[in-house]
């Protein structure tokens, strides 16, 4: 039996970024519908059209990039950019002018 080890290397951060339409009432609730999509597969509201989850590695980015897949509103263009914990770390970020400091990555992998 192998045992794969968690590192900063192989935990992954995916992004999912998009721009939909939303210039009639059915493309506004497809829209809506999307990011309900994401925050219940457990991504987090980066910016208002940038969402990001954490996940143990590549298999696991596979089953989300499916379900995201699964789930696209016909119109629009979706991005999913992934990165290696240890990439994630180094994220410069600002608000406003400030530059803000670095986000804390998770200590550990929470299941569910």
């Amino acid at each position: 039996m192998t045992v794969t080890q968690l590192t900063g290397y192989r935990l992954m951060w995916i992004f999912v970024m998009f721009d939909l339409p939303v210039t009639t009432k059915a493309q506004a609730k497809a829209a809506n519908r999307f990011r309900e999509f994401l925050l219940d597969e457990g991504f987090e509201k980066s910016q208002f059209s940038v969402y990001a989850r954490f996940c143990n590695g590549k298999e696991q980015f596979e089953t989300y990039l499916r379900r995201v897949e699964g789930n696209l509103p016909d119109r629009g263009d979706v991005h999913i950019l992934t990165f290696t914990d240890k990439q994630y770390e180094n994220i410069v970020r600002f608000s406003g002018q400030r530059r803000r400091k670095q986000k804390k990555n998770p200590d550990q992998l929470a299941l569910f």
